[in-house]
């Protein structure tokens, strides 16, 4: 077995670029169905038309997708414009990605891969709002800096874009989605890495909390309540717009500056919290609900339509206000944990269990757990910025002051952390680091498995490259000469 953890950086900038180019383009040229016609005719062909290749700017053909000449300088400006990292990476390899997109897209249409038309359309919608309001500009210096004749044909380019991204990363998750590893294999695979070249694991260190969220008074309560009762009203009796009460009132920043559009929702895929999908799914079209409590706030939504089984609704979110005297009164509870903790009257597990508001982590003695591994341990040189200045200088087991904070649900918190355990820099060791190690693996197998589909689907697709980027060096037979 070839070893291929000491590529797994390149790998995972691969992969990070291909994000970038299915989702962060709006310049491509997709399907051009004369033309590829016209290819197909002169697959069996081996000379290529050099002077036809030439007018119609062609650099490759990939099924029934091209890519133009210019479409590399596009890709690159755009993913320079957005930050990504491109040093050491050469221009040979970004057309090898350009490539890898197409063929996904390609296999994704022969599998009959189906696309989510409305969540497609939300998409484009939310970039072209997100793109305004960072730019300040209106539509009309949109149209014209993208060089389109016209509203619709900017959306009608970004729609075919996105959809084309999708169907990328539906194909990639079809083809490495079965993908297991036994623990066997992982035993293996941690073996066969030579000792000097196993990895060495950054200092970890294992965070715990206690939260104490302020109480919402049953008085603030009804006030969102009433105030989202009158937005209906005006809407339904006054003929005022919904998505204007949302742009101007709703404290959803995510779907705000949309008129509180949301992702279409489907009832096969279900995304949003149980509350708010009962309440959506038992609407008609047209209707506006009654105000209806989730972890986040209050919320009234609008149903704009139902297509089969995915439903478009708008929604406005109201959180109730916090009075003073709750907020000084969460303030004060957790300072009283902190010094009976300190004191060494309650354990900080203990103090978890009983005062902390926190579910997610009251229940394993206030320890957070870490999204990418879904193990307790965090990693201080990848640790989130915010946490790393929340717990750096604390010793283990020392209580920090306490944290006034905030997110998503709770505009105002309370908190004291700690460090529970720390591990130095060390070695791959298989029983303490079997969580990363199975993740190599598990990537390492993935990437066996893409390899060994793409040489599959290479060999039984129509490809043709041209010009210059018939020099470049592939890792996969994109030239066919193997």
């Amino acid at each position: 077995m070839q070893l291929r953890i000491i590529n797994f950086k390149s790998i995972t900038k691969a992969i990070s670029l291909c994000c970038f180019l299915c989702f962060g383009t709006i310049g491509a040229q997709e399907i051009i169905p004369d033309e590829v016609e016209t290819v197909k005719e002169k697959a069996q062909d081996s000379v290529v038309n050099t002077t036809r290749i030439k007018a119609d700017g062609v650099a490759a053909v990939v099924g029934d997708f091209v890519v133009l000449e210019s479409d590399l300088d596009r890709e690159i400006a755009q993913l320079e414009a957005q930050g990504a990292d491109l040093s050491g990476v050469t221009r040979c390899e970004l057309f090898g990605l350009l490539l890898e997109k197409k063929l996904y897209a390609h296999q994704a249409i022969q599998d009959s891969i189906m696309v989510n038309g409305l969540y497609i359309k939300s998409l484009v919608d939310q970039q072209i709002e997100g793109i305004l309001a960072q730019s300040r500009q209106d539509m009309d210096w949109l149209i014209k800096y993208y060089k389109k004749d016209s509203e619709q044909a900017l959306r009608d380019e970004m729609y075919e874009i996105n959809k084309n991204g999708y169907l990328e990363q539906e194909m990639r998750k079809k083809v490495i989605g079965e993908v297991e590893v036994t623990p066997e294999e992982v035993r293996t695979f941690f073996n066969e890495i030579p000792k000097d070249e196993r990895p060495t694991f950054g200092t970890e260190l294992k965070v715990a909390q206690i939260v104490v969220v302020p109480e919402v008074t049953e008085e603030a309560k009804q006030a969102v309540i009433d105030r989202l009762k009158g937005f209906k009203k005006d809407v339904e009796e006054n003929g005022a717009k919904f998505a204007t009460k949302a742009l101007f009132y709703s404290e959803d920043s995510g779907s705000k500056n949309n008129g509180g559009l949301l992702p279409a929702m489907n009832r096969k895929q279900p995304r949003m919290v149980k509350e708010f999908r009962d309440v959506a799914f038992n609407l008609q079209e047209g209707e506006i609900s009654e105000p209806f409590e989730t972890d986040f706030g209050f919320h009234i939504i609008y149903l704009e339509k139902i297509r089969g089984q995915e439903y478009q609704v708008r929604h406005i979110l109201l959180r109730p206000e916090l009075t003073p005297e709750t907020v000084e009164k969460a303030q004060e509870k957790i300072e009283k944990v902190r010094d009976l903790i300190v004191s060494g009257k309650l354990s900080f597990a203990d103090a978890a269990l009983e005062f902390s508001d926190e579910e997610e982590t009251k229940y394993e003695g206030g320890r957070l757990t870490n999204p990418t591994t879904q193990d307790f341990n965090f990693e201080l040189t990848k640790m989130d910025t915010e946490m790393y200045t929340q717990i750096q200088g604390l010793k283990d087991g020392e209580v920090s002051e306490v944290i006034q904070d905030e997110d998503r649900i709770n505009n105002i918190k309370f908190k004291i952390m700690t460090v529970t355990d720390r591990i130095d820099d060390h070695e791959a060791d298989f029983a303490r680091d079997y969580l990363k190690i199975k993740e190599l693996a598990l990537q390492d197998k993935q990437v066996r498995a893409i390899e060994k589909w793409q040489k599959e689907v290479i060999e039984q697709t129509y490809v043709k490259i041209n010009g210059e980027y018939r020099d470049c060096e592939y890792q996969s037979n994109w030239l066919k000469i193997q």
